[in-house]
């Protein structure tokens, strides 16, 4: 399939939808990347971050990174079901 009858299937594809059905298409596209901006704050997103973090400490073993870890993990645990293991900085 060569660029032209790519740009035809495309011409014909929008020649069918109303202006009024584009944009109700935009506005749901900006809402849903609204809310995925604010899904950042999940618990699921939250506990993949700290599993960075913790391979970062391993790799580091920063005592400071550690202390970060620790709190962050608390406030994981305050937040959100599943609870994670403290770690040992000592």
């Amino acid at each position: 399939m060569g660029n032209n009858e790519m740009f035809l299937i495309w011409k014909l594809i929008f020649q069918n939808i109303s202006t009024k059905n584009l944009i109700l298409i935009v506005i749901g596209i900006v809402i849903v990347v609204f809310l995925l901006s604010f899904s950042e704050n999940s618990c699921g997103i939250q506990h993949m971050k700290i599993l960075n973090d913790i391979n970062s400490y391993e790799q580091s073993l920063d005592p400071e990174i550690c202390e970060i870890i620790v709190e962050k993990i608390d406030l994981f645990n305050d937040e959100c079901s599943p609870y994670m293991e403290i770690l040992d900085c000592g």
